[in-house]
């Protein structure tokens, strides 16, 4: 049974597309038989702030402990945020820089420059909802914020495939452009990819 753990990062946990976009995808991953858990990132207690950068690590709180122990479990992770000012939101950066520590995501290699990725054999899939529409998003940022989690974070720490679906521009969507995208991302959950 594949084991998949949906993380919403959208503060509005329960009046928003993106926690929508995440129910639906649980739901089509129920369907298929998958073991899967939804967190709500707003719901975790933690400090999002490295208070000494990597010079002295911090005490890891009892939910970052539990989301590490969740993302280690897991063979898929899904990640449903918003794209604000052309990245992610304050609370996932925190997770990223709190959570996606060395010995846990990576560990650096002693006297060299490469490092082992310690969460391989998970794939990765990031649904990511715009007001920008995504062909300006892509040409003039360069997909900026998608390649920060794609690359810098999630491939780094060794998810492969890591697959993004964008959603824009949500400001002007319609009700039956919205409903489209969940039954869209409901299929995703039921090919669990």
């Amino acid at each position: 049974m594949k084991k998949i753990i949906i993380i919403n990062a959208h503060p509005l946990k329960d009046d928003s597309l993106c926690a929508a976009l995440a129910q639906s995808y649980k739901a089509g991953a129920l369907k298929s038989g998958a073991n899967c858990k939804l967190v709500n990132l707003i719901d975790l207690d933690f400090d999002p702030v490295m208070r000494y950068g990597y010079k002295k690590r911090m005490e890891m709180e009892p939910d970052l402990i539990q989301i590490q122990q969740d993302i280690k479990d897991a063979d898929h992770l899904v990640l449903v945020y918003p794209n604000w000012w052309a990245t992610y939101p304050a609370q996932l950066k925190g997770l990223f820089d709190r959570a996606f520590v060395p010995d846990f995501a990576f560990k650096y290699r002693e006297n060299s420059p490469m490092w082992d990725k310690l969460l391989t054999g998970k794939s990765a899939r990031m649904i990511v909802t715009m007001d920008t529409p995504g062909w300006f998003y892509s040409l003039f940022y360069k997909n900026a914020g998608h390649n920060a989690v794609r690359v810098g974070v999630l491939e780094f720490s060794g998810f492969k495939p890591v697959k993004v679906s964008s959603f824009s521009p949500i400001k002007s969507s319609s009700e039956a452009k919205r409903a489209k995208w969940l039954a869209e991302v409901e299929k995703l959950g039921e090919k669990m990819v």
